[in-house]
């Protein structure tokens, strides 16, 4: 195991040197320790029965900076019995020993002790045999790994831990002197861990894909602690004398630090001092600007920071841009922020979002950008209105919350690996910030075409459906008998759109297929849509194209108004044909006689003159060669796309905080029902497998007569598959059930109008697809009208 500098402050650093120790100490050697030792500290007598020990592995000293790993463990150390294990230090003793001493806090500091002439080699295996004796001296036994450093794992992976966690501060492979190894070893710790937390939204979205289970946890604050900058009075006495204004900076200086974006704001701005905070590390602190305003006052205690801070007139993150930071996450945004501080930060993405967008934060990069910033916020940014937001913000934030959560998700892991059946759940209620750019529910045709535009243009997103599958209704599978089957009843693709039909070229390739479908009537099966072949079989007659014409045109029935379904009908084609094709088919389908249902219903079932039989007439009419499920499947790999099944998005709305959300469920659900239920058509669907190649002359025959069941259709005419069974669904429309179609009726289109000026003021929220807009729409139409509110989206951004 190389050796590493551990003197370097991540993500949460503040610069605030930790707590003291305490008087207990113990020195643990290769050798296993005598019981009868006589020291005064034995930790065989401290309890822990609540749940596990926590053993961390960390890069960094406890005593360096105050920061995430201390805010957290502090915590845990109210419960649990904490080892934090820091790197070791070479000296040129020649005994190996591992000095624990006891912090305040509770949590128990161990530095290992190794000689400076051992071998590179030798160093992990030395390290793994200095663990195991703290582990049988200590009677550890049931516990959790905690890695801040993959570089520990050379040295545990041995280990057998109840629950292995990654809480992964920042990217350490971008740090100076980061050791070529590191990459490897997280690669590694990824495979082993059960959780990973991240310290920030951009570190989420670099990692979120390489592990199952990842949550975001940006810095949080103790805003008690920072609020009492805003009525402090008493200077510390090294600040005292510093003329106003003041703009000052509290963490470790190191490569992340833009030093010529500091110097250069006081050399425009020679009135203006800068207060300089913390600890150099892994810097020359001779490369550090040197002006008569810039004043280093060097590490501070954590618990001194408030008084710092409170005769500060702004803060600043001068934060340059490099490998280093462009993952950062600070820590002391937050607790700026909660001192009552105007802050002016570079565009640092995690202050950007949420800080920038959020107005909290002001954004700057150039002297000349930084230098109008802070004077504006010296002017605007200490109203109580923008006081009054601040607050609002950071009450979501603190450490509890975040520890309470991540506790939540360690107890479910620990839980389901004594139980397989037990899944570690979904984020508890309390997360973090925009976890996800957009929340998208549903994953049809609306949600998922938006998720992959969305995607591509580099945007995170978390599709949920509370089905256990994508596809929506188009979901197809294989039955018991192999047999490829349309779970919720045929779904056959056709449009005139050729950018639909492009799009979704994308994710699939085709076969061609018209579909055609018979009607059963007066015990014949005849073409429907009605045709010139329906006519002559169903009246005995040898009518042409133009006969069928005069033929329509004699029995059809004027009208002066068409308003309902049966209007659109008996006008075309007269009361008989009414009564035998679409009268008993529409009251079985919508529970309505077509005289109660809008025109729209049935105005768009053709009615022809010549032979041609095919259903649709679209000029693109194809099914996916692979299948509808297959091209869900490739139109949501997109990595910046996370899908969550058997999901109701409420339950994980609050825990994963999205920026935006694509709706495509139900309207009036989405509005606790408000103005009472829309009414929706369902549909209850009876698979039948039969032993033979082909059970019906055509893929989908209609009943438009006493049969419960509307149509039957029959698979392997739409998926082309050759198989030596085949398999049947029939249709049985109800009343209730999985909402299927939007009853048009114009009291319903009332209610609906109620919902829709509802939705429209609902801000960060679109409405997409079916069920959300209550429109019958086809497949080609849903897709259609999803990229037409992604190009909306896209354009607002």
């Amino acid at each position: 195991m190389p050796r590493e500098n551990a003197q370097s402050a991540e993500n949460g650093s503040n610069g605030a040197v930790s707590s003291s120790v305490d008087e207990a100490k113990l020195s643990i050697a290769t050798e296993p320790l005598d019981s009868s030792s006589g020291s005064k500290t034995d930790f065989r007598t401290i309890e822990f029965t609540e749940i596990a020990d926590v053993i961390c592995l960390s890069h960094l000293r406890w005593k360096f900076v105050y920061q995430r790993p201390q805010h957290l463990l502090n915590r845990c150390a109210q419960r649990k019995r904490v080892f934090f294990i820091e790197e070791p230090i070479f000296s040129s003793h020649q005994e190996e020993r591992l000095e624990i001493n006891r912090d305040e806090s509770g949590v128990w500091v161990v530095v290992p002790h190794l000689p400076e002439a051992l071998s590179e080699e030798a160093i992990a295996p030395t390290l793994q045999k200095l663990i195991d004796n703290l582990f049988a001296q200590q009677n550890i036994s049931k516990y959790i790994c905690w890695y801040y450093t993959p570089m520990a794992i050379a040295f545990t992976r041995h280990l057998q831990p109840e629950v292995v966690v990654y809480d992964c501060m920042d990217e350490l492979s971008a740090f100076k002197g980061a050791s070529p190894a590191l990459k490897n070893y997280e690669a590694e710790l990824f495979r082993r861990a059960d959780l990973v937390f991240t310290g920030g939204q951009s570190l989420y979205e670099s990692k979120v894909n390489q592990h199952p289970n990842v949550y975001a946890f940006p810095s949080s604050v103790d805003v008690a602690h920072f609020a009492q900058a805003r009525s402090q009075a008493e200077e510390p006495a090294d600040q005292a004398h510093i003329p106003h204004p003041r703009l000052g900076f509290f963490g470790v200086i190191d490569e992340r630090m833009d030093i010529e974006l500091v110097a250069g704001i006081a050399d425009a701005r020679p009135d203006w001092h800068l207060v300089m905070l913390g600890p150099v590390a892994k810097i020359d602190p001779a490369t550090l600007p040197q002006r008569a305003n810039i004043h280093y006052l060097g590490a501070k205690d954590y618990k001194q920071l408030p008084a710092y801070l409170a005769g500060w007139d702004l803060a600043i993150l001068p934060f340059a841009h490099n490998e280093s930071t462009r993952f950062i996450s600070p820590t002391k945004t937050p607790e700026y922020l909660a001192a009552g501080k105007p802050v002016v930060s570079t565009s640092i993405r995690d202050v950007v979002r949420p800080y920038g967008e959020m107005q909290l934060v002001r954004i700057a990069d150039t002297v000349e950008e930084f230098v109008t910033a802070v004077q504006t916020a010296m002017q605007e940014d200490v109203a109580l209105r923008w006081l009054s937001r601040v607050d609002t913000f950071l009450e979501q934030i603190s450490w509890d919350r975040t520890w309470g959560s991540m506790i939540q998700l360690i107890d479910s892991a620990i839980a389901a690996k004594h139980d397989s059946t037990t899944s570690i759940p979904q984020a508890p209620s309390i997360i973090t910030r925009f976890v996800f750019d957009y929340l998208i529910v549903g994953a049809g045709f609306s949600g998922s075409a938006i998720a992959e535009r969305l995607a591509s243009d580099g945007k995170t997103v978390l599709i949920v459906d509370k089905r256990n599958h994508i596809g929506g209704n188009a979901y197809d599978c294989y039955d018991e008998h192999g047999v490829l089957i349309h779970k919720y009843g045929p779904h056959i693709f056709h449009t005139n759109s050729r950018e639909v039909f492009e799009y979704l070229s994308r994710f699939t390739q085709w076969r061609a297929y018209e579909h055609r479908v018979l009607a059963s009537v007066d015990g014949q099966l005849v073409p429907i849509p009605i045709n010139l072949d329906t006519i002559n079989k169903l009246y005995g007659m040898n009518l042409n194209s133009f006969e069928a014409a005069e033929f329509f045109k004699s029995i059809g029935e004027s009208r002066e108004y068409i308003r309902t379904s049966e209007d659109v009908v008996v006008s075309k084609v007269g009361r008989e044909l009414y009564e035998k094709f679409f009268r008993g088919y529409t009251r079985k389908q919508w529970g309505l006689d077509p005289s109660e249902l809008d025109k729209s219903v049935i105005a768009r079932i053709p009615t022809r003159t010549n032979r041609d039989d095919r259903y649709f007439t679209d000029i693109y009419q194809a099914m996916p060669r692979h299948g509808f499920t297959r091209m869900f499947e490739n139109m949501l790999a997109h990595p910046n796309i996370k899908v969550m099944l058997n999901t109701d998005y409420r339950e994980i709305a609050k825990a994963i905080p999205c920026r935006e959300m694509v709706y495509t469920g139900p309207v009036d659900e989405f509005f606790d029902f408000r103005y009472g239920k829309l009414p929706y058509r369902s549909l209850d669907f009876k698979h039948e497998t039969h032993h033979a190649a082909v059970f019906q002359p055509a893929p989908v025959i209609n009943y438009p007569n006493e049969h419960l069941y509307t149509r039957v259709t029959e698979f392997k005419y739409l998926t082309g598959q050759e198989h030596h069974k085949t398999s049947i669904v029939y249709e049985f429309p109800q009343a209730e059930g999985d909402p299927y179609y939007p009853v048009p009726r114009p009291e319903n289109q009332e209610i609906y109008k109620q919902y829709k000026a509802l939705a429209d003021t609902t801000p960060r929220v679109y409405f997409v697809g079916r069920l959300a807009t209550y429109k019958y729409y086809n497949m080609d139409q849903c897709v259609a009208q999803a990229l037409a509110v992604y190009k909306q989206i896209a354009l607002k951004a």
